[in-house]
């Protein structure tokens, strides 16, 4: 064993001893709620008030580290007096962050060893702390671990098994960084392409959202949520936080009731029938509330309605935003209490040790009844006790394997293939064969435009702290034996002695793959004012294309950018969205023919800058022939997605042509492989209501299926639609069915039925 591993495990071994000592926490059947329950009232009755607001307490690494907020003394190192202000004197129960970078094992074992050791041995208490971190496509914030598509390019896939796999695979990495919580999944709907977090969504559609962020969860959690494999998932963002009126990051939204609960509230409502422990939210406000202060959105929706029974937590610094941002508290004490009553239970403070201090003035003061922070600490108490962390604070370093294993990268290649989706491919211009082309433009060379936001750095813009075994597109092309490459890098925005060398370099050469799209962004900082890519991109396609018979684009991008001016140059146009670590292999892998392609855009990709609908739009959102074109003209459908192989469908069927509730119908369809190649193919079930008392959309998507089809097979593919299927929100904000003529929709084929 190394010495580090060591000394990690011996501190562990004497944690274990100190927390499994105490009178409170003995011998304890994790999975049994009851006990658990018992042990939390327990607790629950020794602790002071002081206790209680540090439990709601959380607090950002840098306040326990030596140096300021946001500069912290490189390396980062823990500041003794420091830790032990922020655990022992203010009782602090959770910690979240990394310091600006992302870490390795052994020192985030350095790090939370140390934090655990405090708590559960100098804090009065013992109460260990519960530790956070963004891990939202891999545990990003650990160096030499797997990172997998952003949640954009994991929708693309429309593949739930590897949603799965991502989950249990980033968990399993993240609780080997002695971590035990993530703030994943994001459950918001990608409704506006402007959105900057439109990458970290699952895209558009409620199903298909609601399909992924489940098995993510399921991974993450697995049955038992105490087993050193798995993490507490938590929720993102409750609610509405996706469709600002600017497009813009944490900006107001107006969603009526209505389109709230047809669209915005089933994500959630799935994951927490599925279990998830904790939930995050907005950040915005709604309707001119901010959510922080909604008792109708945190209490009356999510608790009494959703019964949600987990631990909800702010997002960065919300709280006080209430006074600076939203302006609906005249100090940071009066926004503590509108947020605690309207149902917060810890708050990511996260810079200053204000917040228990003000709550528990607030208490002494009669403003908040100390009954209504022991339901808050409840669950924090109960949210530990389920994740084990009383009997192992810590994790032992050595029962981890399998962090950043082969096993593990050919996972998050795997999905990366799956994901990466053919918008074009005119006159079977890809696969390549084997020849030498031209690799030119901004993206060609640089990992981090892979990887995308939160990667090893919030923003992602960082390369110091990247695998030095992963590849950009330009060496990954240069190290395969299919293609002979000529590289000519450009800027983010090419000026014309760029895009002139370029051309230069098309000399002898027929094929040119064109890498463009964005660099890293996370949030606010990706906000944009223009939809389309920065002119010298276009410019650059439009010179090369001039040049060379056979134009391949690669989009390396978190959002759909406007590409309408230069589509009609391209040959073909391969979306890769985020890709991840494995991206560069993925992308030669699909351009080369190793593999074919199988990704179906996950939203609706606009034409226009100012086109932002949706592909489950309502009939006066179609091309009206009289009055010239209305809003619905994408420039690729939502389920878009071509393949090197083709794919026929016919014979679709349903068991009978009328459905009562309560019974179901079987819809049948065959799937046929007629072309040359195998290959996956994604068929979707659409569901359109002819009249009803709400406008109906054109289409709904109410099923989809994977499947893999060699050349020349055929496969009959079933779905089951029951009445539930078919419910909507009506007049009345319930969801209901009505009696009326329907119909089926998979590919070209049509078929209508009648709902009795």
């Amino acid at each position: 064993m190394k010495k580090t591993s060591f000394l990690l495990a011996l501190c562990y071994g004497m944690f274990l001893v100190a927390c499994t000592s105490s009178p409170d926490d003995k011998a304890t059947d994790e999975s049994n709620d009851s006990t658990i329950d018992q042990r939390v009232e327990n607790i629950l009755s020794t602790l002071t008030l002081e206790d209680k607001c540090g439990e709601m307490t959380q607090l950002n690494l840098d306040m326990v580290c030596v140096g300021e907020p946001y500069n912290l003394e490189k390396p980062n190192k823990l500041d003794s007096a420091k830790l032990r202000k922020v655990l022992v004197d203010l009782k602090v129960g959770s910690i979240l962050n990394q310091g600006g970078q992302a870490y390795s094992r052994e020192k985030w074992f350095e790090l939370i060893n140390e934090i655990q050791r405090v708590a559960t041995q100098e804090k009065k208490s013992k109460i260990p702390v519960l530790y956070g971190i963004d891990a939202i496509h891999g545990v990003n914030y650990t160096t030499g671990n797997s990172l997998f598509p952003q949640q954009i390019g994991l929708a693309a896939t429309w593949n739930t098994e590897l949603a799965y796999e991502m989950g249990c695979i980033s968990a399993y990495e993240t609780r080997a960084s002695n971590i035990p919580w993530t703030f994943s999944p994001v459950l918001d709907l990608a409704r506006d392409a402007r959105w900057p977090r439109h990458w970290e969504t699952f895209g558009e559609d409620p199903l298909l959202a609601s399909d992924m962020g489940e098995n993510v969860i399921k991974g993450y959690e697995g049955d038992d949520v105490s087993s050193p494999y798995h993490v507490a998932s938590c929720l993102k963002h409750f609610l509405g936080y996706s469709v600002t009126l600017t497009g813009k990051d944490r900006t107001q939204a107006w969603v009526p009731e209505r389109q709230m609960r047809e669209y915005f509230l089933p994500t959630f409502k799935r994951a927490i029938d599925a279990g998830a422990k904790t939930l995050m939210v907005n950040s915005g406000e709604m309707n001119g509330i901010p959510v922080h202060a909604n008792h109708e959105i945190l209490t009356t929706l999510l608790r009494d309605e959703l019964g949600f029974e987990g631990l909800v937590v702010t997002d960065w610094e919300d709280i006080k935003y209430l006074r600076d941002r939203h302006r609906v508290a005249k100090d940071y004490k009066e926004a503590i209490k509108l947020a605690i009553d309207a149902g917060i239970d810890m708050s990511m403070v996260p810079v200053d040790y204000d917040f228990p201090v003000l709550l528990k003035e607030l208490v002494e003061e009669g403003e908040i009844k100390e009954s209504r922070l022991d339901e808050s600490v409840r669950r924090i108490l109960k949210l530990k006790m389920q994740l084990g962390l009383f009997e192992n604070p810590v994790m032992n370093f050595d029962d981890y394997p399998d962090f950043g294993s082969e096993k593990h990268a050919n996972s998050a290649l795997n999905t990366a293939r799956e994901s990466i989706t053919l918008l074009k491919n005119n006159n079977q211009s890809l696969p390549l064969g084997k020849e030498r082309i031209l690799l030119v433009g901004p993206l060609t060379n640089n990992l981090n435009a892979l990887i995308g936001g939160w990667g090893r750095t919030w923003q992602g813009v960082d390369t110091s702290f990247n695998n030095p075994s992963k590849k950009t597109i330009f060496q990954a092309f240069s190290e395969s034996d299919k293609l002979e490459v000529v590289h000519h890098e450009t800027s983010l925005n090419p000026d014309f002695k760029e895009i002139y060398e370029a051309v230069l370099k098309t000399k002898g050469i027929k094929t040119a793959v064109i890498c463009m799209g964005e660099m890293p962004y996370t949030e606010t900082v990706g906000d944009i004012e223009d939809m389309n890519l920065p002119e010298g991109q276009y410019e650059l396609v439009k010179q090369i294309s001039e040049a060379v018979d056979n134009l391949i684009i690669v989009l390396v991008e978190g959002r759909p950018r406007i590409i309408s001016q230069i589509e009609p140059l391209a040959d073909a146009i391969v979306q890769a969205y985020l890709p991840g670590n494995e991206g560069a292999q993925a992308i030669l892998d699909i351009i080369s023919g190793e593999v074919n392609p199988s990704g179906k855009l996950p939203y609706t990709y606009p034409r226009y800058a100012s086109s932002h609908s949706t592909y489950d739009h309502k009939t006066t959102d179609l091309i009206d022939p009289k009055f010239g074109l209305n809003a619905f003209y994408p420039q690729y459908e939502f389920g878009h997605g071509l393949s090197y192989t083709e794919f026929a469908y016919s014979n679709l069927s349903i068991s009978s042509d009328s459905i009562s509730c309560g019974d179901s119908l079987t819809v049948s369809v065959d799937v046929k492989n007629i072309g040359g190649l195998a290959g996956k193919e994604v068929i979707q079930l659409y569901v359109r209501d002819e009249v009803a008392s709400i406008t109906p959309a054109v289409k709904m998507l109410k099923g989809y299926s994977k499947i893999d089809l060699s050349a020349g097979e055929t496969r009959l593919v079933q779905f089951n639609l029951t009445c539930q299927d078919l419910e909507f929100v009506g007049i009345e904000m319930e969801r209901i069915t009505e009696e009326g003529d329907f119909n089926l929709m998979v590919d070209t084929l049509k078929i209508p039925f009648y709902l009795k």
